[in-house]
């Protein structure tokens, strides 16, 4: 405990700016405050009427300077989480690591934490050195040197439009370099989530990491079985989301951490075709992200497990399974196999499920089943992922071109598909198209509006 007290000294000693932080103004640091959320505008305004001191930090500010649009923004103040409540009509203290407020503006949420101090070692870890309880306050500069990296360690002062910098984030945003500040392998074991964000902002920002902070990445990418499953999804999510999802994949294979965040992935790439279809899919998925558009996590963890799910698919409908049993079977071994190590929530797995044993039905349709189909929350959904398998010619490309028609057309429209589609399958057991019941309009209503969102 000694030793490690004494590292992580020396590290915030090495981390401390020399001559205080650098202040630079909006000539420097290139901020649009028209671009920051007037929401978390409001809350710094309204912390520093009450005399205390209020800033955006972070994510928003990184991105803010190299022409990003933030996702999302968060404060960082002097105030306590019990003084910082009081001040918003909605507003709750939030957190068990270290509690923070999320103070609500409508469907807007500004994440309000106090200023943190660094590790002391006196927190509360498990046997690796991960911090498991952590509500020691500090002051701006230990704020700042308990952050990961140096371009996360950025605060914008809104009122005075300008950006303090503790240890050179934004030479470093200019340069583009990832670097850690203090110890990489202290700040690692403290959080091993920082190694996959390390791999995450190098791929969104075209950044190279800093070798002493890349170096101990393979060797300590075991680490990453001790983060909550909860939390490993919602990281992996992010790397999937950033707009250079297969660089992200491609670096996690690298440095090994595939082998404790996402096992499947080497078996999907090593196997043949797999490495091409997560490509497609992935390569939809960041255009969506970089045109503003929203991404359906159950849509790309359908994408990105499907080959192991297909080629189970096969196996065991050669071996006598029918083929849509054989399909449910493929599917949920998958989903199980990838649950020990990625907890992808159940709502989400309920819709990949939807996805994948469609693509069953879209092969062998019957007038009824076509009818059916057109009513499953879910079928847009499909219908995309089926363009997907057709676009890696796992599928007829026909055959997809005729559901994504199908999809987009009218009431009507479809009535003349289908009834086409019937005449050229007379020996199949399908109803009279004059039987078929009348359409709810729910089910043609944005019909050409797509719901993958991949």
């Amino acid at each position: 405990m000694l030793k490690q007290t004494i590292k992580n000294f020396v590290s915030r000693l090495l981390a401390a700016p020399p001559n205080g932080p650098e202040r630079l103004a909006r000539d420097k640091h290139g901020i649009d405050r028209r671009l920051v959320s007037r929401h978390a505008i409001k809350v710094c305004e309204v912390l520093n009427q009450h005399g205390f001191d209020a800033y955006i930090v972070g994510g928003a500010v990184r991105d803010l300077i190299v022409g990003l649009a933030p996702k999302d923004f968060d404060v960082a103040t002097n105030a306590t989480p019990a003084q910082i409540r009081p001040l918003f009509r909605r507003a709750r203290i939030i957190g068990r690591r270290f509690q923070l407020v999320h103070v609500v503006f409508g469907q807007e949420v500004i994440e309000t934490s106090t200023f943190r101090a660094p590790s002391s070692g006196n927190q509360e870890t498990d046997e690796h050195g991960r911090i498991l309880r952590d509500n020691e306050f500090g002051t701006h500069e230990e704020d700042a040197a308990r952050r990961d990296f140096t371009i996360n360690a950025l605060y914008y002062d809104p009122i005075k439009e300008e950006v303090i910098d503790f240890h050179q984030g934004v030479a470093d945003l200019k340069n583009r370099v990832v670097r850690m500040i203090g110890d990489p392998e202290t700040r690692y074991r403290e959080d091993p989530v920082r190694m996959l964000r390390a791999l995450r902002f190098a791929a969104k920002l075209g950044a190279r990491i800093d070798p002493p902070t890349e170096q101990p990445i393979t060797r300590l990418a075991g680490l990453i079985e001790h983060v909550p499953a909860s939390r490993l999804f919602d990281e992996t999510l992010k790397l999937l989301t950033c707009g250079h999802a297969m660089d992200c994949l491609r670096q996690l294979r690298r440095s090994g951490l595939t082998q404790n965040l996402m096992p499947l992935i080497d078996r999907i790439f090593e196997e043949q075709g797999g490495e091409d279809f997560v490509e497609i899919a992935l390569s939809r998925t960041d255009a969506r992200v970089r045109s503003g558009k929203p991404v359906s996590p159950s849509f790309l963890f359908a994408a990105l497990l499907w080959r192991l799910v297909h080629q189970r698919w096969q196996a065991l409908a050669n071996d006598g399974l029918q083929r849509t049993e054989a399909l449910i079977q493929a599917a949920d071994s998958v989903i199980d196999d990838q649950t020990h190590k990625l907890a992808i929530q159940r709502r989400y797995q309920s819709d990949m499920r939807e996805i994948w044993l469609m693509q069953a039905r879209f092969e062998r349709a019957t007038v009824r089943s076509i009818w059916r189909l057109l009513d499953q929350p879910r079928f847009r959904a499909a219908v995309d992922f089926l363009q997907l398998r057709a676009e890696a010619r796992e599928v007829d490309s026909v055959l997809a071109q005729w559901w994504m028609d199908l999809a987009n057309s009218s009431e009507d429209r479809r009535n003349q598909m289908i009834d086409t589609w019937q005449a050229g399958h007379t020996g199949a057991r399908n109803a009279p198209a004059w039987r078929r019941r009348k359409r709810r309009p729910r089910a043609a209503e944005g019909a050409g509006q797509s719901e993958s969102q991949a």
